[in-house]
């Protein structure tokens, strides 16, 4: 399958192929549009002149890579923090992946511990991590068991909580509505 998020076709195809992408801009999807961190990794191969591996981005020189990040118009914006977390998300797919980011998930037996090597990952606490297992079971197919009620409530059928769900324009405006009701309600809160 390949993921039709609102970005270009070249962003979405590498994100659907390639497992290392797709967990970077599932890093970098934080303070910043979800185009921009979803767009981000696409922009960073075509900088670097091709697809990095996740042992090229582990051994990369930091200045160097900060570098990259913030080229303009930079990759995020904190260009240089999040040049560190993508070289250390890296480095622990290196040390205990053997390089393949894939193998997060291809050798996770259920959800929950899909899951839990989810939340190990540098910026990726308990939501990020549901989210995450969301779109991976709800777009990509990849579906350990108990995938679903690991994913909480961002794995329930129908949702339209988070990037998961996102797969055309409507879908785009129904996450949007939805992130927009609960600003409301936590300003209404405070």
């Amino acid at each position: 399958m390949t993921l039709s998020l609102p970005i270009e076709d070249g962003a979405n195809e590498l994100l659907s192929r390639s497992p290392l992408a797709l967990l970077t801009a599932m890093l970098l999807d934080q303070q910043v549009p979800l185009e921009k961190a979803f767009s981000s990794p696409y922009q960073l191969a075509q900088r670097l002149g091709h697809e990095p591996t996740a042992a090229e981005l582990a051994g990369y020189d930091p200045g160097a890579l900060a570098a990259v990040f913030s080229e303009r118009p930079a990759l995020h914006r904190f260009p240089k923090a999040m040049a560190a977390r993508v070289q250390e998300l890296a480095r622990i797919i290196v040390d205990r992946y053997d390089g393949d980011a894939a193998r997060v998930w291809a050798t996770a037996a259920t959800g929950p511990e899909l899951a839990a090597r989810l939340t190990e990952l540098p910026g990726f606490g308990e939501y990020k991590a549901q989210i995450t297992l969301a779109l991976l079971g709800k777009q990509l197919g990849i579906r350990p068991e108990g995938w679903r009620e690991a994913a909480g409530h961002f794995g329930e059928e129908g949702s339209h909580y988070s990037v998961a769900d996102i797969t055309d324009p409507g879908s785009l405006a129904a996450v949007r509505d939805y992130k927009k009701q609960l600003k409301a309600a936590a300003k209404a809160r405070a």
